[in-house]
């Protein structure tokens, strides 16, 4: 039978509300735009006003800090640019292609519940068919 898993029991090792695994992802993504930016950085995106230019429209002060946010939680990284020294250029860590994934389901729970939305049918069909091998793929294509 199913244990509640979100017994209310506060760490006492972190800032969390409780010892829920629920509640601790929600921590880190429970906003709307923190995902956006992990999906932009898997569509290849990896500057500022990339970021900044996504059809979302992020606010600056928004997203200056969900990236200090997701950095400073190992999900991102950042690295001077080498072509433009005042620019960072950012990439997911391992701890952030391990979110690909979750940012898959969403989308095909998404595209489940309303139709419309920009997802090409290839990608359910590949989803559909063989889930890892598209989960992987993504990964491949991130270096």
């Amino acid at each position: 039978m199913y244990q509640n898993t979100c017994d209310l029991q506060v760490s006492k090792n972190r800032n969390m509300r409780s010892d829920c695994p629920v509640s601790y992802a929600l921590d880190f993504f429970g906003d709307k735009w923190t995902f956006l930016i992990i999906r932009d950085l898997v569509e290849g995106k990896s500057f500022y006003k990339d970021f900044l230019n996504s059809k979302e429209g992020i606010a600056t002060n928004i997203l200056s800090d969900r990236l200090k946010k997701l950095e400073h939680n190992g999900i991102i990284k950042s690295r001077v640019y080498e072509k433009l020294k005042t620019q960072k250029e950012y990439s997911l860590t391992e701890k952030g292609k391990d979110l690909i994934p979750v940012l898959v389901e969403m989308m095909l729970w998404s595209n489940k519940y309303y139709k419309g939305l920009a997802i090409s049918q290839d990608f359910i069909e590949k989803a559909q068919r063989d889930r890892e091998g598209l989960i992987f793929a993504i990964r491949a294509g991130l270096g």
